[in-house]
């Protein structure tokens, strides 16, 4: 078989005809484009998969095997970062060897691999480009939650908008044919957010998901509009100078080079190491745009894109499908955050994530892998509708640096966070070893002010337990109404498996034996008034408890203190609603609450609490401490799912342990020599790295 230092692609003609989850069994010439080209001819109308090529190159008595994984592990390797901008430009370079008219085609790159069980299908649409390689960057990931398929244009292809959308729609039906009640996935970069919109208002009845990168809807608008007559004046033998040119306008060089470079190292090394690749790398590459489009591609490409625009535009109230709007905040090229307003008011399923610092080729600059972003804006799904329990896809290693670094870096360093657990025995331990392996484990606790002690408890789990427990989310961080909104926090805590709270959820959950974080207080606790610290804010009905027992759940009730040692809160709830204009704000951010009914059975303040921003003032940083008490087994109890009492008595033992652990914890921090942040940096500037600050003996 052969190897390649390029991006590998299997190519396949437009005949596309596939059955995603079984052997391939559509008519295809197949070609490994690389080092060598390797044709594999149709047998009975299909390719075995024995002849298609191993993404990871492994070979058994030497035939090429796929190995399909069922499941995504945690921390599992997504590939972000190891392929950039200079393998997009190999991959380009491989695919244009042999330029052609056509016909456009679909290849899959081998880079993808074989994907999950029930995975998706996703069609990438490339933008002016037309090499189909834009998601070079992106291509492991996304191979493991999709099957991915790109579109190929090739350089001399004169297809206009119309024919495209065919090719687009006929591997639609065939794909729609085949997983009826799978959805597929529409990938437009910029051009293609125009193909991916109109092929979508051409088929309201497919279940389609569009994922729009800087769409070119908005090109009538664009900046460049005065300089595109000049183009066709522009001599054939000065054209290698306007892609060049282009190419500081469509993209960012620095974001483009600083793909693969570790955000942590030194400030020194980091320049050095982004000077290197901006002068040996990147920049020469920039010439080659020139090879990629050609001056006549270059101008049959612009007309395409105006006509693209308008058909798009006039058709796109008919859009039914669900989209998530991808836009940067420094495209020269388009328009495109003013557009994202425009869409978002448009389209009647519309999420918008910005990308202020990013320009007009955001998958080939450095900002987050696109699979990090459909899963943090809830958008990857198997079925008609998303699940919360069996749609979740664990983060990879990749998402848990950065955020332990980007997020969480400067609360991990201040708060150096305690953890101790409870054996059966009744002895307290340091680290987690108290806490079951196996689930379903259901972890009820203190919610300490503005949630601070998730970030730490979570990192805990998965690097001493290689668990990552689901947490409980207020609904209200799943509403989407801003179309200028970021990637922020609220997308990376449902990347780490935050769900919206609710019984079904819940119920999903604990049937999948999963560890599932729960706070009886809810937003009232963690929004607690002054005075109130500490203070269990719990509901009086037995909510979980029963819930635990149908499952069989291991109930571990937990403490957590340190909120004290960080913040002093000075204006909680009710001192801002004195305020006019606070409360006025806090009245319209909350709005939406209404339409979440949390609980059933409760009422009150624990069910009613608005959402808010609390005053607080920081103090020199003291310590997070955990204790996670002795587990309350409910399997081979039967009588706590009907008989209410019996699960009172539960409750109230659960609540009672939490309220050990704080007073434990409490009394305990003040023997801990290394409470304060100044004593764990003497301590830290004494020790090798590696050595973690100690604390008080259990």
């Amino acid at each position: 078989m052969a190897t390649t230092t390029t991006s590998s692609s299997l190519l396949a003609l437009p005949s596309f005809r596939s059955n995603c989850n079984q052997r391939p069994s559509f008519r295809v010439r197949a070609q490994i484009s690389g080092d060598k080209a390797t044709s594999v001819e149709p047998v009975n109308g299909s390719v075995p998969v024995s002849k298609l090529p191993n993404p990871k190159g492994s070979e058994v008595n030497g035939k090429v095997k796929f190995q399909r994984e069922d499941e995504i592990e945690l921390l599992w390797d997504d590939g972000y970062g190891s392929k950039s901008v200079k393998d997009y430009f190999a991959a380009a370079r491989e695919i244009l060897k042999k330029p052609d008219g056509g016909p456009p085609r679909w290849f899959s790159p081998v880079d993808c691999g074989q994907p999950i069980k029930d995975a998706p299908t996703l069609f990438f649409l490339p933008g002016m480009d037309g090499t189909g390689m834009g998601l070079v960057p992106h291509q492991i990931a996304l191979g493991k939650a999709f099957h991915v398929w790109c579109l190929h244009i090739p350089v001399h292809d004169r297809t206009p908008f119309q024919g495209l959308l065919k090719i687009v729609e006929d591997v639609l039906r065939q794909e729609h044919a085949t997983r009826p009640n799978k959805p597929i996935y529409l990938v437009g970069d910029s051009f293609g957010g125009c193909m991916a919109l109109a092929v979508a208002a051409r088929n309201p009845s497919i279940d389609l998901v569009l994922i729009l990168v800087n769409p070119a809807t908005s090109f009538e608008r664009s900046p460049l509009q005065p300089l595109l007559p000049i183009l066709e004046m522009v001599p054939e033998e000065l054209h290698f100078t306007i892609p060049y040119a282009l190419s500081f306008i469509m993209g960012d060089p620095i974001k483009m080079a600083s793909i693969g470079i570790d955000n942590q190292l030194p400030a020194g090394i980091k320049l050095n190491k982004l000077r290197e690749k901006l002068t040996n790398s990147m920049l020469p590459l920039l010439s080659e745009l020139g090879g990629i489009i050609p001056r006549e591609t270059l101008l049959w490409k612009l007309k395409l894109l105006r006509s693209g625009a308008a058909y798009t535009n006039s058709r796109i109230h008919a859009v039914e499908a669900e989209v998530l709007l991808l836009v940067s905040g420094k495209d020269r090229m388009l328009p495109s955050q003013e557009e994202s307003k425009r869409l978002h008011g448009l389209l009647k399923n519309c999420t918008v994530r910005c990308f202020k610092e990013n320009g007009h080729t955001l998958l080939l600059e450095d900002s987050l892998s696109l699979l990090t972003v459909i899963k943090g804006t809830c958008k990857y799904r198997r079925s008609r509708r998303y699940d919360f329990a069996s749609d979740f896809l664990p983060p990879s290693k990749g998402e848990l640096d950065f955020a332990l670094q980007e997020l969480l870096r400067f609360l991990r360093n201040a708060v150096s966070s305690v953890f101790l657990s409870t054996m059966e025995d009744g002895r307290i331990v340091n680290g987690l070893a108290g806490v079951p392996d196996e689930g379903p484990v259901l972890l009820v606790g203190y919610h300490m002010l503005m949630g601070l002690e998730l970030g730490p408890m979570s990192e805990a789990f998965i690097k001493e337990k290689n668990i990552l427990f689901r947490g409980m989310a207020h609904p209200i961080l799943y509403a989407e109404t801003d179309s200028t909104k970021e990637f922020g926090y609220m997308d990376w805590i449902k990347v780490f498996g935050a769900y919206p709270v609710t019984a079904t959820n819940l119920f999903k959950l604990l049937s999948s034996k999963s560890h599932v974080l729960l706070y009886p207080g809810g937003a009232r606790e963690a929004l607690h008034n002054r005075g109130e610290q500490y203070k269990l804010i719990w509901p009086d009905q037995q909510e979980f408890v029963r819930m635990a027992a149908r499952f069989g759940a291991t109930i571990v009730p937990f403490g957590t203190v340190g909120e004290d040692d960080i913040a002093e809160l000075v204006l909680d709830y009710n001192d801002l609603m004195k305020i006019p204009f606070l409360s006025n704000y806090i009245s319209e951010v909350t709005r939406d609450t209404k339409e979440f009914k949390l609980r059933d059975e409760s009422s009150g303040e624990v069910a009613n609490q608005q959402l808010y921003l609390p005053g607080v003032l920081p103090k020199i940083p003291g310590r997070f401490y955990y204790l996670f008490g002795k587990p309350i087994h409910t399997k081979g109890r039967p009588e706590l799912v009907k008989d209410k009492e019996a699960a009172k008595l539960v409750y109230l033992e659960a609540k009672e342990e939490v309220e050990k652990c704080i007073a434990y914890l409490l009394k305990k921090r003040e023997e801990d020599p290394y409470r304060s942040v100044v004593d764990r940096l003497s301590y830290s500037l004494t020790h090798l790295p590696e050595n973690d600050v100690p604390s008080f003996e259990p």
